[in-house]
């Protein structure tokens, strides 16, 4: 398999650039043994950060580690610069915030470029990383590579709602995206807030037989009863499927990728539910109840609408960043029932969406590194709770002033770091920020630094009113591993699945269906064409050693 960063250059520029290159790594033999304290890690950084080497933090830590580290860093063209350096073998110590892919890590691993992370994954060597993956079986399982063995250190912000004191930990992108409803125009028609999607769709009728957007100012026959974009992250129609059994959430995995109570993994494309509710929503976008531009309108044109206040009921991930002005009249409108009088009538359910994906392309320790071990105990301190709440924003005594009565350290005001600093605090933030390994475990909100009220406000409806919802929380990790055969599978159906399963649900909501024959003819066409069944095979398999890797 041919790697992502060699095919960015010419044989040409990797030539033109050879000199500069190995003037700065020396060779591609060990730069030191066992005695090397002197490091260079080359990487990436924020186009807004002041560098390293001035980081108080990142001095401390060198220090008591006893290493020095020269930070060869670029805020572009680096991948340009990494594959420079691969393809010619001269190797820095490590990369740093490289962000290599899985086939990246597997390719480089196997080719020993980065050498096995596993010896020194311990308690003796990075006693808080292994504490972490004691407690955490599923970060290993995220980085253990198909050969069993580790290439780089974990990085993953695990921001979910044990942050809140839940027993589960569900991070915040579980639900992408909720559904609001206009209250004011509910209360105005005298009507209640739906519980199906009976009553639903009733609502949404007289929202648009009253023109009720007029209310805010708007011209005749400019309300849109119910508006989204069509399969977006956080903005689709995805929430209306809750009544007939599932949401499909996109995710990085595949369009629709679902794990059943048994383990067994599906696409809901292809269940007899699926087929039921575009055939369902068809009616409500024959009827006019659904926003006609939602197959191609931009996010800009959706937040117009919202803004506008010519909207009843839309999905969103936060209702303020569409409504303006407007964000007042509306409240949470939780997971609706199927519509009332069929098979799904109580039915209700919302599946989760996969945490945010634990990488490991952000820490590399490549062969040209003669003491990995002094190394990695140097990288064991950016495991540490308090230090990693520093590197993710800024040191203390800069963006943390003091801790509250809970011993929680709390955010500098924007009005303090102007006074003290000439900048905001956005502006600290992004000039301390330190791209790299980094772990922001659940707990460290509890405990270590403070979470913003949104934050804490999306958990805290998250797990009382939608989580309820999710009978079975299963979910399709983003952070699988593949082997090199898998992966070739995924790249030769994948995109060809996606697409039909995006065209075809698209059509059967505009124009209705689908028939028989043509839910038949598309099940073949998956299967024959698009190779579910061989995706079903290879997604099953990664799945299954994730899992026992985890157990």
């Amino acid at each position: 398999m041919k790697h992502t960063f060699k095919k960015l250059l010419s044989a040409a520029l990797a030539l033109c650039l050879m000199a500069a290159v190995l003037t700065s790594c020396g060779g591609n033999g060990k730069r030191g043994g066992e005695d090397q304290t002197d490091f260079l890690i080359v990487g990436g950084m924020s186009t807004l950060s002041s560098g390293y080497d001035s980081n108080p933090v990142m001095e401390e830590m060198a220090e008591k580690a006893g290493v020095s580290i020269e930070w060869d860093l670029m805020t572009d063209s680096l991948g340009e610069r990494v594959g420079v350096l691969i393809g010619g073998g001269e190797f820095p110590d490590a990369f740093i915030a490289v962000n290599f892919s899985q086939s990246d890590i597997a390719e480089y691993g196997e080719d020993e470029t980065f050498i096995d992370l596993t010896p020194y994954i311990t308690p003796e060597i990075m006693p808080n990383l292994s504490a972490i993956l004691e407690e955490y079986p599923d970060i290993r399982s995220a980085i253990t590579m198909a050969d069993g063995k580790i290439y780089g250190l974990p990085s993953a912000e695990m921001m979910g709602t044990a942050a809140i004191g839940a027993q589960d930990n569900y991070g915040i992108y579980s639900v992408p995206e909720f559904m609001y409803i206009n209250k004011t125009w509910l209360d105005d028609l005298g009507l209640s807030m739906p519980t199906n999607l009976t009553e639903l769709h009733d609502v949404l009728v007289a929202f648009k037989e009253n023109d009720m957007a007029t209310k805010n100012g708007n011209a005749a026959g400019m309300t849109i009863p119910f508006s989204s974009g069509y399969d977006q992250w956080c903005w689709g129609q995805e929430m209306l499927y809750a009544g007939f059994g599932f949401t499909n959430f996109t995710n990085d995995v595949c369009a629709d990728l679902m794990v059943d109570e048994n383990g067994k993994v599906y696409f809901a494309s292809a269940q007899q539910n699926y087929r039921d509710a575009v055939t369902y929503i068809h009616d409500w976008f024959a009827e006019g109840l659904m926003d006609l531009e939602m197959f191609s309108q931009s996010q800009s044109q959706f937040i117009a609408k919202g803004s506008a206040g010519r909207v009843g009921v839309l999905t969103y991930w936060e209702a303020p960043e569409i409504l303006g002005q407007y964000a007042d009249d509306y409240v949470f409108l939780p997971p609706l029932k199927g519509p009332a009088g069929t098979e799904y009538a109580d039915t209700c359910e919302v599946n989760i969406r996969a945490n945010p994906a634990v990488t490991s392309g952000n820490l590399n320790i490549t062969s040209a590194c003669g003491n990995p071990e002094l190394l990695c105990r140097y990288f064991d301190q950016w495991y540490d709770g308090e230090t990693v709440m520093q590197l993710q924003y800024a040191p203390i005594g800069i963006y943390y002033t003091e801790k509250d009565a809970n011993g929680v350290w709390q955010v500098i005001s924007d009005e303090e770091a102007q006074s003290k600093f000439g900048k905001s605090a956005g502006e600290l933030k992004s000039q301390y920020e330190v791209y790299g390994p980094r772990l922001i475990l659940p707990e460290y909100y509890n405990h270590i630094f403070y979470m913003e009220d949104r934050a804490t406000e999306r958990l805290q409806y998250l797990e009382n009113d939608w989580l309820p919802y999710a009978h079975n929380k299963n979910f399709y990790p983003l952070d699988v591993t593949f082997t090199a055969e898998e992966l070739e599978v995924i790249d030769r159906y994948k995109a060809v699945f996606v697409s039909q399963v995006s065209e075809a649900e698209g059509r059967w909501i505009k124009d209705g269906g689908p028939s028989d024959q043509e839910w038949s003819d598309y099940l073949s066409v998956l299967e024959d064409s698009c190779g579910m069944n061989k995706l079903l095979a290879v997604y099953q398999d990664a799945y299954d050693r994730y899992m026992a890797a985890a157990e």
